[in-house]
Parts: structure tokens; sequence; C-alpha cells
């Protein structure tokens, strides 16, 4: 069993590439990878994500604002009332990203912090988007009693003492196709020194894609890609990397059923 803990499933190209969501549920399953998570990036798009992936019982969602996505419209009020779907096991993604907009910091560390205190009140885990951003995304974390939930830092690209922090907090490290490119070596490091017990795999669908299909569309499939590297670093088969981050997934989301 392998399991995608991160994909947007609503931004796959069913136009050109994909006949529709059974497709690519179906290769994904031939790859042996059994349950997928359907991360949301607004309010705005999550109804009809939700209704995208309601029929198909293997598939999970998550709700929340991107921080690159805050300016179409942030309302806790909604944001409470989405997290309430069964269908729903984390509150996410949300985080921090100063590459791209550190003029929007301070608004991204205010509506942070309110995904954080709804999954504290809902009792749902955390799906954490960070970049350039270590220090603050710590501290809110810490703040806002981040560890009462958990989570995941999402296609982790920071360094091991930012992971250690994170792990310290309740967190766990999933990791992305990124980690099998070239100048990853920074990214390599840190996944042979964390333990496996907290680490997760994940794709980013439909970005991100693996090598050898970098510059394609990437797609849930292709976690097996990411399962099988992770193992090369650490030492151990691509079916045991599987394994464990399956269970950790499931212990994580414990409101997910199998």
């Amino acid at each position: 069993m392998l399991v995608d803990s991160h994909c947007h499933l609503d931004k796959l190209d069913y136009d050109n590439l994909h006949l529709g969501l059974a497709e690519v549920i179906m290769n994904s399953k031939k790859c042996g990878v059994d349950y997928l998570l359907s991360v949301g990036l607004t309010l705005h798009s999550f109804p009809a994500m939700i209704n995208l992936i309601r029929p198909y019982k293997n598939v999970f969602a998550s709700c929340g604002v991107h921080p690159l996505n805050i300016e179409e419209g942030f309302d806790f009020k909604k944001l409470r009332e989405f997290s309430s779907d069964e269908r729903v096991v984390a509150i996410g993604e949300t985080g921090l990203d100063y590459y791209y907009q550190q003029i929007h910091a301070k608004k991204q560390q205010e509506i942070f912090r309110q995904h954080v205190r709804l999954a504290v009140e809902v009792n749902k885990p955390l799906i954490i988007h960070t970049r350039m951003a270590r220090k603050d995304t710590l501290c809110i974390l810490s703040e806002e009693n981040a560890e009462k939930v958990g989570g995941v830092l999402h296609c982790f690209t920071e360094n091991y003492e930012m992971a250690k922090a994170a792990i310290e907090l309740g967190f766990y490290i999933s990791i992305s196709g990124i980690v099998t490119f070239n100048k990853a070596s920074e990214l390599k490091e840190v996944v042979r020194r964390l333990p496996l017990e907290r680490l997760l795999v994940e794709t980013d669908s439909p970005y991100l894609a693996p090598i050898p299909y970098r510059g394609k569309q990437n797609q849930p499939s292709y976690v097996r890609v990411v399962a099988d590297y992770v193992g090369l670093l650490k030492g151990v088969s691509g079916n045991e990397v599987a394994r464990v981050t399956s269970i950790n997934f499931f212990n994580l989301f414990s409101t997910a059923s199998r």
C-alpha cells in the first residue's frame, strides 16, 4: 500500500491528459497507490473539489487557503463550515511564502494563525506550506499551540534544523519529487538523517514531477518514484518506505478510514 499524501486532483488536466478522475485513480492503483489526499488551495475552489472526489472512498480532502492565494479571499466562518465535511481530514494548505510574496507577510501570518486556531478547535491536523519563512513558521505554530493537533510540512525543501524543530512539535515531513532533482543535495541529506517514522511521500500533482518525468504534468501514480528514491537514500526498499509512510499517514490523519 502507498499513499499520495498531497495532490491537487482538481488541478489535473482532464482535457488533454486524463479522461477523468476515475482514470487517475485506476492508474494510481496500478502503481500500488491506494489512497490520495486532495488538498484545497482556495475557499472558492473547495466545493468543486469536494464534489469531484466524493464518489471515491479512497480519496480524502483538506480545506484551506494557500499563502499565495490569500488575495482571492479568506472567510473564517466558511473555512470552519468546510472543515466539518466528513471527507475533510486536515486544515490547509496554509502557511507562509516569503519567496514570492514577502510584501504580504503580515497578512499571510494572520491568516496562517487563523488556520492553526481552527485546526486546534476542530481537532484536525495541519498541512503547512513554508518557503523562506523558517523562523516565522515555527514561531506561529508554537504560539498557536499547533502541537495539540500536529500536521505535516509538505513538499519539504528547508534544512535539517527546521525539520527537527517541526518534528519536536509533533509534525511529519513530506517529501516530494524535488528529492530526485540533481540540485537537491541538501534535501537528500535531510532525508538520510530523518527517521522514516516521521516521513510522508507526496506528488504535489500536477506540479513538480520527479525525474524521469520532470517537465511533464505530475500525477499521483508518480509517488511510487518518490518512495523508491527515498528508499535508495535510506538504504531500504521502496516497499518498506511505502509501508511505513502509509502507517504514518493514517496515524496523522486519524479521521481517514481505510
